[in-house]
């Protein structure tokens, strides 16, 4: 029947509404049955219970704990809730701002490293084109001393005594022409401006492009007839163990050091760039650098000593103390945190030692001076080892 053709449809329900019946009994669902997660009449929770064992409880506790249920769920969702507000109200603004100060560093670091690019290229330049003008200028003066000095041994080589004497004044203004020529003086136009060449941002870069390079390159190893009658050197000749006992199978030799625990490395350096790394990590009392071949080796005086005479320069650990040594002279260095490895720079055209942290890219020492050729890599160990990083 249509809705239109029905009478009115009966009033509203006397009393609360019931609920589903069940299928099987007719009647209420007022039962719960765990074991077969469902409601259940009177008639079915007896039978179940009786005969099958399930657990049976009133719908209405079962409602209620499900109710407590929801109240403990919502109140852990206002909590999860509460704390994204708090989070984002005050952990994302400190991290914004964060972010916001590294965008700014960054745009710092840009400008920096543009002005300090303008500043190396136009320094490069200028000193490329007056080590050019200087090359040509020489140049012309050493071809006029050619051309005068060709001349006068024609004059002494072909004339005689008579046209000697005529050409007098002839070999008088070739003679003053000559004096007119200057030697060659050191020329301030080649001087590099040192803020530039020699700042710290600039020789930590050049030290990380050199190690980046180089570092494979040195095939260093110890000179075994030089190691110290505390010291054990391995096979390959790249690590030296320390050993409190005194070896008895060392042979002793002119170039043995015979008290120190030193060694020099096989190889010895007289011009260019050289670059090598040593592994440190292992040791708490070491000294790593270059010493002259003059380096005493006999004796248990300061002659013999790393950094002690004038023929070692060294970076030198003991314990937490870290300091460049050489002549006697110690120089203290703070260092934050001690190396694991250890990267020397020995650039002979420039009369620099370089000591670098590859790990954290930092110089931790720049020596200038001249340095009397040739140098030997030499090293120390009076605590566990050290070993040179092929």
């Amino acid at each position: 029947m249509s809705a239109e053709g029905a009478g009115p449809g009966p009033g509203p329900w006397p009393g609360p509404r019931p609920g589903p019946l069940c299928p099987e009994h007719g009647q209420a669902l007022s039962w719960f049955c765990g074991s077969e997660r469902r409601p259940v009449c009177a008639a079915c929770a007896e039978l179940g219970g009786r005969c099958q064992g399930h657990r049976i409880r009133r719908a209405e506790e079962r409602a209620e704990e499900l109710r407590n249920k929801i109240v403990d769920q919502c109140e852990r969702l206002q909590l999860q809730s509460a704390g994204i507000t708090k989070y984002v109200a005050e952990v994302l603004p400190g991290k914004n701002q964060r972010a916001v100060r590294l965008s700014l560093v960054r745009s710092l670091c840009e400008s920096e490293e543009q002005r300090l690019l303008e500043q190396v290229h136009g320094e490069e330049e200028r000193a490329h084109q007056n080590i050019l003008t200087q090359r040509v200028h020489w140049a012309e003066e050493q071809q006029k001393l050619d051309t005068i000095r060709t001349s006068l041994v024609g004059m002494l080589t072909h004339l005689d005594d008579l046209q000697l004497i005529q050409k007098e004044q002839e070999i008088f203004e070739r003679t003053e022409e000559a004096e007119g020529i200057l030697d060659p003086q050191e020329s301030e136009k080649l001087n590099f401006n040192e803020k530039c060449t020699r700042s710290p941002l600039l020789t930590q870069l050049w030290a990380t492009a050199v190690l980046g390079t180089l570092s494979g390159t040195e095939d260093i190893r110890i000179d075994e007839r030089t190691v110290g009658p505390f010291l054990q050197l391995s096979d390959d000749r790249r690590t030296l163990t320390y050993n409190a006992k005194k070896s008895k199978a060392c042979v002793d030799g002119p170039e043995r050091f015979d008290h120190w625990p030193n060694a020099l490395a096989a190889t010895s350096f007289q011009a260019g760039l050289h670059a090598w790394m040593v592994n440190v990590q292992n040791s708490c009392a070491y000294k790593v650098g270059v010493a002259s071949g003059q380096l005493p080796r006999k004796g248990s005086g300061s002659d013999c000593r790393l950094g002690y005479n004038a023929f070692s320069w060294v970076f030198s650990r003991y314990d937490q103390e870290f300091r460049f040594l050489h002549n006697g002279q110690h120089e203290a260095l703070g260092l934050l945190q001690c190396p694991a490895q250890l990267g020397v720079l020995l650039d002979l055209q420039a009369q620099e030692l370089l000591f670098y942290d590859p790990a954290s890219g930092t110089v931790l020492y720049t020596y200038h001076a001249p340095f009397p050729g040739p140098l030997f890599p030499v090293f120390a160990v009076a605590d566990q080892n050290i070993s040179i990083v092929h």
